[in-house]
This record gives C-alpha cells, structure tokens and sequence, in this order.
C-alpha cells in the first residue's frame, strides 16, 4: 500500500511540476512578445550584402 501511495505522489507531483513548467513558459513568451526591441543597427558601409557564413563557402547553392 505505502508503495502504491509513494508512486501516486510522484505521479502528482510530476504533473504539477510540468504545469508550473508551462504556466511559467507562457508567462514569459508574453512578456518577450510584449517587449518592443530597437531598430537593428546600420550596416557598416564597404561590407558586402551578405556576410554569413554560406557566402563565404564555394558551392553554396548546393
């Protein structure tokens, strides 16, 4: 019985671990959506117009 009685707490308590998992997750997407983020900054100038990493590879568009 008392083994029966642990597992059903561990059950319960892992239950209420992902439901305050997802109830903080939610919080915090909103208040990053919520948040209004600057303007990127300016290239600077003689940069070309694509400086990532695959421009740089030969055979990109592979």
């Amino acid at each position: 019985m008392e083994t029966a009685v642990l597992i059903a707490v561990i059950i319960l308590m892992t239950g209420i671990g992902m439901r305050w998992i997802h109830l903080l997750n939610a919080r915090d997407e909103a208040r990053i959506e919520a948040y209004r983020f600057s303007d990127p900054l300016p290239r600077p100038p003689g940069l070309p117009d694509d400086t990532g990493r695959r421009a740089h590879h030969t055979g990109a568009g592979r």
